[in-house]
């Protein structure tokens, strides 16, 4: 088994920026890819990040340039860097673990994710 585990998320004002984490552990050989999906009252979960064991990156169209996802593997952790936030990415952020790695396609989809943590609430004040 994997588990995921957040944290990082909190109240920031427009423009601001937050980094969130996420901790892997368990059997995480399992792993080719990470993600962060997102998902905001009343909406379905969002794709906005993913990162792959080789290093390849993929983001949301409304979040290129303004995030930045990384790895650690001495660490075991995947971090997501938000920068010059907006009201609009106000959500609850779950970390995702993939047992396959695939296209930007492939990876945005929730369904290639087995693993998922309890997530994270960001919210971002106008």
């Amino acid at each position: 088994q994997v588990q995921l585990v957040e944290s990082g998320g909190g109240l920031v004002q427009a423009g601001g920026s937050l980094k969130l984490s996420c901790v892997h552990s368990g059997r995480t050989s399992v792993l080719a890819a990470m993600g962060w999906f997102r998902q905001a009252p009343g909406k379905g979960r969002e794709f906005v990040a993913a990162i792959t064991w080789s290093g390849t990156t993929y983001y949301e169209d409304s979040v290129k340039g303004r995030f930045t996802i990384s790895r650690d593997n001495a660490k075991n952790t995947v971090a997501l860097q938000m920068n010059s936030l907006k009201p609009e990415d106000t959500a609850v952020y779950y970390c995702a673990g993939a047992p396959l790695a695939g296209d930007s396609y492939y990876l945005s989809r929730p369904s290639a994710y087995n693993y998922w943590g309890q997530g994270t609430q960001v919210t971002v004040s106008s």
